[in-house]
């Protein structure tokens, strides 16, 4: 009988587990309101590769606001980031300003700095717009990525958990090349202890995985709260941070593409941010 050597098998598994991305939700803005400067950016970029496990994967909102590409992409091929692009699809005006952005990012810089193109962010949780108008605009985006010869990047939209499993939004599902789940237990009520939270982020990929049509589901969102208001059993603090990051997180990255929510939102309540306002880790990032 032929064996395998072992560390043939030891290899496959490494490879296994890098297929899968993983990073941080990062925002134009810094926590004084100002929109990040391309050093600003090189900062978050290379503040992230620093924690354990090496970060080098980016979900970004947008892409005019804030000159979000113009801004980020030259510091993220600087530090060999790869960028989760975000297109706005608000309004008509901003939709074309958002895509617009990104003609011009591809044209500058090529695109081997995008990991994937995310159209749209929660529409469908807030009811901005319809499934078949949402539709449309995923497959305008990913249309002007072929025509810019990046027909390779992936098209996906971000929504809740609660909107991917409505059946009237089907036709975003058709789309879409994969699903951004958005997926928090915290504002769910969810407590920390005994693994519930980590329980109910999983019931969350697992009934968006059910309507998936056999599509990829990422988790483009999800964390813990360090302030905040206490919502049902969850309670915001830098000690339950720790707690998702080891049951959530650590559980996560061997298995899909993974976004924590979310670097340094220092002035938001709730905050998620996972550094201090030196841009000190708040928690142990390591999973072994």
């Amino acid at each position: 009988m032929k064996t395998t050597p072992i560390f043939t098998l030891v290899a496959a598994a490494v490879s296994s587990v890098e297929a899968y991305y993983k990073g941080f939700n990062i925002g134009a803005n810094l926590a004084s309101g100002a929109c990040r400067s391309e050093a600003d950016w090189e900062f978050a970029f290379q503040k992230i590769a620093s924690f354990p496990g090496n970060f080098k994967d980016v979900r970004l909102y947008a892409s005019g606001d804030c000159n979000t590409l113009a801004n980020a992409v030259p510091a993220a091929i600087r530090t060999g980031t790869n960028l989760l692009v975000g297109v706005w699809t608000e309004d008509d005006a901003h939709f074309e300003a958002e895509k617009q952005a990104l003609l011009q990012a591809i044209q500058q810089y090529g695109s081997d700095w995008i990991l994937a193109v995310s159209v749209g962010s929660e529409d469908l949780y807030r009811k901005d717009t319809d499934a078949k108008t949402l539709a449309a605009k995923i497959n305008d985006v990913r249309g002007m990525l072929w025509g810019l010869g990046a027909s390779g990047k992936s098209v996906g939209h971000v929504d809740t958990w609660t909107a991917w499993v409505d059946p009237a939004n089907a036709a975003v599902i058709d789309a879409v090349d994969w699903l951004g789940n958005d997926a928090y237990p915290y504002w769910e009520g969810v407590a920390i202890e005994n693994g519930a939270s980590s329980d109910a982020y999983w019931t969350a990929v697992e009934k968006v995985r059910a309507v998936s049509k056999g599509k990829e589901v990422w988790t483009t969102e999800t964390g813990q709260p360090i302030t905040g208001d206490t919502v049902g059993n969850s309670v915001p603090s830098i000690d339950n941070l720790q707690t998702f990051w080891w049951q959530v997180s650590c559980a996560s990255f061997n298995s899909l593409n993974y976004f924590f929510y979310d670097l340094d939102d220092f002035t938001a309540s709730p905050s998620f941010a996972v550094v201090d306002h030196d841009y000190n880790p708040l928690i142990n990032f390591s999973c072994a």
